[in-house]
């Protein structure tokens, strides 16, 4: 039934141009192929479905599924035995692997999924998933748009195996790219024009990118370390060798002793040779091109913000906590003011799980889902709450 609707869906929405596929060296990408995106943004249009068989358009559950729980309808926490409840968490940039979403075919609806993705985007994303290559995959302008279909993807595995724990679960987040994952799932976010955003996102973060040489670093630390210290000597470092648009700062909150830091070039250099003095432990470069979450992706927030604004939010069905600040979203309005920031805010997870799972004593977990490629926010749970982690589980993509 699902492929019916989604490739009716996809001949009725002659309104939706596809862009042309990226280029295939990140030399060439540049400010005009962003503006070539946000022109094809403006032809949004309401998504809402015409008919009840057109209701799976753009979403990947029929709308309606959460209604009529009332935990669905509000953030706080369920008042049925949490047991039977559940957290849906999405991951983001930096799980993708090559293979992924290939055992998810035999799911109908993964299938379904990825072919209006492919509609959509203008190039065969899956195809990109299954076969790689890794280097082709691992580009920003591919990877974002390859995670968030696969964990999309990966729902269908979780709807087929566990069904109570779609219909229970009482919410959501995701990590960076995850987190427009999760706002699809709660139904804020139509997938069709999701995915153009997140399409938006990878170009304009990539061209950002290009603008500064940065990037990002695992840091394992002790109670002892001082870490704002080290960035703000990093940041001296750079100023006092003339270094363009100077950056270093913690753009990732993942657990207590650990952390990651965007930064320019030279400021990561700089830490690399001074850990110890500021009780660094370890340092572990990340194989990314830019320092994500910091100011240094400025450059992305205006085309981001100017093509949300031509998607029509809807107000979660089920809570959505914000990378931000941790909290969940109160309404459409919010998501349109809130997420923009997100690509310039360090990604406070770390936080988002502790209000995810704040319990009293004696009080019961409920079940956790991670959807989609790599299993890297299960472990990081197991950092902040072991005991949440006690009742986790993988759905990898």
């Amino acid at each position: 039934m699902f492929s019916r609707l989604i490739f009716r869906r996809v001949h009725r929405c002659s309104d939706l141009q596809s862009p042309k596929s990226p280029s295939e060296k990140s030399a060439g990408l540049g400010v005009e192929k962003v503006q070539d995106l946000l022109n094809n943004a403006a032809t949004f249009t309401d998504a809402r479905p015409h008919s009840e068989q057109d209701s799976w358009a753009t979403l990947p559950y029929v709308e309606g599924t959460f209604y009529g729980r009332n935990q669905a309808l509000k953030s706080s926490k369920p008042k049925i035995d949490p047991r039977e409840t559940s957290i849906i968490l999405f991951p983001g940039q930096g799980a993708q692997y090559v293979g992924m979403a290939s055992r998810l075919l035999k799911y109908p609806g993964a299938r379904d999924i990825f072919a209006l993705a492919n509609q959509v985007l203008g190039y065969d994303l899956l195809k990109i998933c299954v076969e790689g290559p890794k280097s082709k995959l691992d580009q920003t302008v591919y990877c974002q748009p390859a995670v968030m279909v696969s964990s999309l993807a990966a729902l269908e595995q979780l709807k087929e195996e566990r069904p109570n724990a779609i219909d229970n679960c009482y919410a959501t987040a995701g990590f960076s790219l995850g987190e427009i994952t999760a706002l699809v799932f709660a139904g804020a976010l139509p997938f069709d024009r999701a995915l153009k955003l997140v399409q938006i996102r990878a170009e304009a973060m990539q061209v950002a990118c290009q603008h500064h040489k940065s990037g990002m670093a695992t840091l394992m630390y002790g109670p002892d370390a001082r870490i704002g210290e080290a960035c703000k000597d990093a940041i001296d470092w750079c100023i006092q060798r003339g270094t363009e648009s100077p950056e270093c700062k913690i753009s990732n909150y993942l657990y207590p002793s650990c952390k990651v830091i965007g930064g320019s070039e030279e400021a990561l250099k700089f830490l690399d040779v001074n850990m110890k003095k500021y009780g660094i432990k370890r340092i572990k470069r990340l194989p990314v091109i830019g320092a994500f979450h910091t100011e240094l992706m400025e450059s992305a927030v205006e085309p981001f913000a100017k093509a949300l604004k031509k998607i029509k939010i809807e107000d979660p069905i089920i809570s959505v906590h914000s990378n931000v600040d941790g909290k969940r979203y109160r309404n459409a309005s919010h998501v349109l003011n809130q997420l923009p920031k997100q690509i310039v805010r360090p990604v406070k997870w770390e936080q988002t799980l502790h209000n995810l799972y704040e319990r009293r004593n004696g009080e019961h977990f409920p079940r956790t889902f991670e959807c989609g490629p790599g299993h890297g926010l299960k472990a990081v749970l197991k950092m902040v709450n072991a005991k949440a982690w006690d009742s986790t589980f993988s759905i990898e993509a």
